[in-house]
């Protein structure tokens, strides 16, 4: 069935993804809106005839999953207008914006039922059985079951958040009808008239936990979250495999949307070669870059001393006194300057983001390299990687 729809409305998708992105978005948002609008049309029916807050709870869910790709199609139209002179980087977060909206919405759908659901418990109501109430909540458990499966292939393909969300959503409507089946049979085949408004409160928490999951994906994008490691892999080995380059560091990502990755990075090397000839290199690179994985990049040039034999011993003395106070320590922008007195040794010690007090890093490290010679004075500057 994905691969019919996909083959109707994205027919070259395997050929250019990102070409027919919106596409496939429009795909997942129209395919939400008929299944969630079934379904919360015979849930409510069922609901009402049953008298069941839990499957009346559960339709109003799927009201609120319609709505949800309302906001997808929105989102997907609106992160893919141009840029203008207002947003240079263009609307690519408006899809982020919108998988927060879908987030509140699933919140206050779980408020509400929670709420129903707690009088349910404390005014319990008898639960009307049918085997045809019975049927249509399984029918429902297979097509959001579909559905989870559907909209996380189109994730894969596309990398589009919103079916991230929509696919643990369905999944989650998955568990959610499968307990208002079971307050259905056990209000039926016992006489614990309870069952009801405890399944709608297990329903509210599948509900909430998904609210949650949807917003922490999204305000992780919004707020700056780490890139993809293998997305920095990619980088990383692009540029090193130049052979004027000989280190990359200080790689940073910013993500205004999907396609849209601005980049930075330093990348260090020789400092006696022709600095034309460099400035080649670095445009070469930038541009294979940009043309193999769609990111603009800006690379900066770190000339250092690689063919002196006292800058390579001193830089292995440091890489040694680095490594045994910590091995998840690295540094980089490595220099001499020698004096009448004492011998500068500068450099950049990048650490793990869990590490805070860098007064006491900087203090350690310096009393280790004086310790080894004392006319050697480091010069370090302490900072965190943004990958």
């Amino acid at each position: 069935m994905t691969k019919l729809l996909l083959k109707i409305f994205a027919k070259d998708y395997e050929k250019d993804v990102s070409a027919n992105r919106d596409k496939i978005a429009l795909l997942s948002g129209f395919a939400g809106i008929f299944c969630n609008v079934m379904l919360c049309v015979g849930k409510f029916i069922i609901g009402t005839v049953t008298n069941s807050v839990s499957i009346t709870g559960d339709a109003l869910n799927n009201l609120s999953d319609a709505g949800s790709n309302i906001f997808t199609i929105a989102g997907t139209k609106l992160a893919s207008k141009p840029v203008d002179e207002e947003h240079p980087f263009g609307h690519g977060r408006m899809e982020y914006i919108s998988s927060l909206i879908i987030s509140f919405f699933i919140f206050l759908m779980g408020f509400e039922l929670g709420k129903s659901s707690i009088d349910k418990i404390l005014h319990p109501q008898s639960v009307k059985f049918s085997l045809v109430s019975l049927f249509v909540l399984i029918v429902a458990v297979g097509v959001k079951m579909w559905m989870a499966v559907f909209n996380n292939r189109l994730y894969k393909i596309t990398g589009n958040v919103n079916m991230k969300a929509v696919s643990r959503d369905s999944l989650n409507d998955c568990l959610a009808t499968s307990a208002t089946i079971a307050a259905l049979l056990i209000s039926h085949f016992t006489s614990f008239k309870y069952a009801d408004g405890i399944m709608g409160l297990i329903v509210t928490v599948f509900i909430i936990l998904a609210g949650i999951d949807i917003l922490k994906d999204v305000l992780g994008s919004l707020l700056g979250k780490a890139p993809d490691p293998e997305l920095v892999k990619n980088i990383e080995d692009i540029m090193l495999s130049n052979e004027k380059i000989i280190g990359v560091h200080d790689l940073i990502v910013h993500d205004y949307g999907p396609g849209r990755i601005i980049a930075s990075a330093h990348a260090e090397v020789p400092c006696d070669c022709d600095i034309l000839e460099i400035h080649d290199v670095i445009d070469n690179v930038e541009k294979e870059i940009s043309q193999k994985l769609n990111i603009i990049i800006c690379i900066h040039m770190d000339p250092i001393a690689v063919n002196d034999e006292i800058v390579n011993k001193y830089k292995e003395v440091v890489d040694t006194i680095v490594k045994d106070y910590n091995t998840e320590f690295s540094f980089h922008d490595f220099r001499m300057v020698k004096g009448n007195t004492h011998t500068n040794l500068i450099f950049d010690l990048t650490v793990p983001h869990s590490y805070h007090d860098k007064s006491k890093i900087t203090k350690d490290i310096c009393a280790r390299i004086s310790s080894y010679d004392s006319s050697l004075n480091a010069v370090i500057t302490v900072e965190h990687a943004y990958i």
